[in-house]
Parts: C-alpha cells; sequence; structure tokens
C-alpha cells in the first residue's frame, strides 16, 4: 500500500483545479492582452482569478501579480524592489528557504549587507531581535511566514509593525501557510507576499507575488510589459484559473490531531527520538524529526520500498548530501540533521496512516540494528 506524507514538497492536485484548467485551455485560448473576443475571453479568466486570489489573501486586485511559483515571485521581490534602492542592508533569517537565500547572497556580493538572524531552539525567531537588527540603511527584511522543513510559524504581524513604524519593505514567503492559517497583507502590514498554487492542490509552475500599492518594483526580466510592467509574459491563464479554484479546497487544520498523535506514539515507540520545533506554534500537519544514530536518507530510501513518500529536510533541496541549514540554525547537531525526517499530513491522511508509519518505523529501525550487529 502506498501512503503520500509529502504535502508540504507539493500536493496532489484538486479535482476541481484540473477541471478549470482544463475548462480555461479549451475556452479561454486567446492571449490575454489581444483585444478581440478571444483575447477578451481570457481576459476576463484572468481578472476573475486575480480579484479571487486578492480577495483571499485581504488585498486589491492590481496588487496581484501571477508568475511561475513561490521562487519567482521572491526573487522577484527581492531583486526587483532592491534595483529600486540605494545599495544598503538586509535583514533575513537563517532558516529562510533558498529562494530567498539565494538572491540574498547575490546581493551581498554586489555590496548590499547582510544579517541573517538565528532561530531560537524552538525554531522561532523573535521580533525582539528583528528590532535589534534594524539600522539606518536597513531597506528590506524578509522572514518566511511558515516554515518549509519545521512548519514553525513566525511572529510575522508583529515583524510587519516594526517595519512599517520605520517605512521598511517588508518580505513574506508564505508558500507553506497558504491553505493552513490566515494570510492578510492589511493585518501583517506587510509590502510583498510570495505564494505558490501547487502547496494548495493547484497546479505546479503557478504562483503570485502579491504587491503593497505604491511600492516600487523593477521587473527582473523586462519584455511585453504584462502584470502592470511587473512580470512580462503572456500568462499562464489555464494554470491561473486552476490556482483560483484551489484556494479554500483543501483543509489541513484538522491534521494538528493526527500529527499529534503521530508524534506521541512515535516518542513512545523510541524515546530518543527528537522532535523539532515542537514547542512552537506549527503547521498542523508538519513533523520533523530525527532518529539518533540512522541516516535520513537511507530511512528515506526504507520507506520509500515500503510505500510511504516522506522528505529528508526540503524538497527542493533535494540531491544534495548536505544537513539541513534549518536544523543546524536551530542548534541541532551535524548528526541530528543527517538524521531528520519530514513528515507533512495531507487531507487524505488518516490516523491509520500515522499508526502505519510509526510500526513500519520501528521495523526499518530493528533491521538495520540487526544488519549492523551481524557486521
Amino acid at each position: 500500500m502506498q501512503r503520500y506524507l509529502d504535502f508540504n514538497a507539493t500536493c496532489p492536485p484538486l479535482e476541481t483545479a484540473l477541471e478549470a484548467q482544463l475548462d480555461a485551455a479549451r475556452q479561454a485560448y486567446g492571449n490575454p492582452s489581444s483585444l478581440h473576443w478571444a483575447g477578451r475571453h481570457a481576459r476576463r479568466l484572468l481578472d476573475d482569478a486575480r480579484d479571487a486570489l486578492a480577495a483571499y489573501v485581504g488585498a486589491e486586485s492590481g496588487s496581484v501579480v501571477f508568475t511561475s511559483g513561490g521562487t519567482e515571485a521572491n526573487n522577484l521581490a527581492i531583486s526587483g524592489y532592491c534595483a529600486t534602492q540605494k545599495p544598503g542592508h538586509i535583514i533575513t533569517t537563517a532558516i529562510e528557504h533558498p529562494a530567498v537565500l539565494q538572491p540574498v547572497a547575490r546581493l551581498e556580493e554586489a555590496g548590499w549587507q547582510v544579517t541573517r538572524l538565528r532561530p531560537a531552539k524552538s525554531g522561532a525567531i523573535s521580533e525582539n531581535d528583528v528590532a535589534a537588527a534594524l539600522r539606518e540603511d536597513t531597506r528590506l527584511v524578509a522572514v518566511m511566514a511558515a516554515n518549509n522543513e519545521t512548519g514553525v510559524i513566525q511572529p510575522i504581524a508583529d515583524i510587519g509593525a516594526l517595519c512599517r513604524e520605520r517605512n521598511i519593505a517588508f518580505l513574506v514567503d508564505a508558500v507553506q501557510l497558504l491553505g493552513k492559517s490566515k494570510i492578510s497583507l492589511r493585518d501583517w502590514q506587510a509590502d510583498f507576499i510570495s505564494l505558490s498554487a501547487h502547496k494548495i492542490g493547484g497546479p505546479r509552475g503557478v504562483g503570485a507575488l502579491i504587491v503593497r500599492r505604491g511600492m516600487s518594483l523593477q521587473e527582473i526580466a523586462p519584455g511585453g510589459g504584462q502584470e502592470r510592467k511587473r512580470r512580462s509574459g503572456t500568462e499562464n491563464v489555464p494554470g491561473i484559473a486552476g490556482f483560483a479554484a484551489a484556494l479554500g479546497g483543501m483543509d489541513f487544520a484538522s491534521l494538528a490531531r493526527v500529527r499529534d498523535d503521530f508524534e506521541t506514539s512515535l516518542s513512545a515507540h523510541m524515546k530518543d527520538v527528537v522532535i523539532f520545533g515542537q514547542d512552537a506554534k506549527r503547521t498542523p500537519n508538519t513533523s520533523m524529526f530525527c532518529i539518533p544514530g540512522l541516516d535520513g536518507e537511507t530511512l528515506l530510501m526504507q520507506l520509500d520500498l515500503a510505500g510511504f513518500a516522506v522528505a529528508a529536510g526540503s524538497a527542493c533541496s533535494s540531491g544534495k548530501r548536505e544537513p539541513s541549514h534549518v536544523l543546524l540554525a536551530m542548534g541541532a547537531s551535524q548528526e541530528q540533521a543527517r538524521s531528520s525526517l519530514r513528515v507533512s499530513f495531507g487531507p487524505s491522511n488518516t490516523e491509520q496512516d500515522a499508526t502505519a508509519l510509526v510500526t513500519e518505523l520501528g521495523r526499518i529501525r530493528q533491521r538495520l540494528r540487526n544488519m549492523a550487529g551481524a557486521a
């Protein structure tokens, strides 16, 4: 039996999203920039989707910039905004997704100064640490709403208030919070919010950057001037329609009990297991843990053979043998980081899936210990 427990990496597509994509591909095949009837039909569909997403995050329709995903949205916000500013200071965290860390690193190479805040052992960033790091020349603060590996949720509204008081641009990577908790441009006092459709059962390759009115943003790939000259290129109307159709279509809140029962059972069966971020506020579906003495990649492969799909750290960094930078920043040892697994439940999962995973982890651990003893 196959069990998919990797919803933070991507979600199986919702039927409503698939149907919306197919309908748009068949019926709204015109270029939305064209003035004829086919173009106008595509434009109406595009505008409807923009309105739906704006309402979902508490923004104006004109604030929505459709992108190819969360990675492009983060890059557009960081590189596009900083291109309009004099080089100065950026504050981010050591636990951000590479889609934030890497463009920030490029700006650092170009002369910008960067402060990378480390979280507490719980994985949470303190707004006091952000306040202490602010400088007169701080141009941008970039903090993710929820960590993709641990699920730990950050005090975004408090950080946003700090930035607004000082008129400093604030970027929130909300890719992992979408569909799991309320997202609000207004409540967060954010200037930029990045989102991705496939984290909620929408299509891959579609995302959005929400831009507060009045924020300057330079295109990073100039062209035809679409998306109010903020992101050129003919819009992916079927994908965008699928994104809008997926909004609110997955219930992650009910998974807190499944996740909590899984962690309770795992800890009861393996007294030495370490669960990361357990003392912090987390997304309801996410559990990251390590089983001391066992390599995470080995566990991942053994679970795959048994039909379980889980992750070792961030799926976007799969293929790398490096330990999780998130766990290291939280104070975990190299051994713990290399022994970690992430389980992220979805609406199709049940308590039986969690119980089966705990049982299989116990079997794998015993089997590997027996093999080591035999050697």
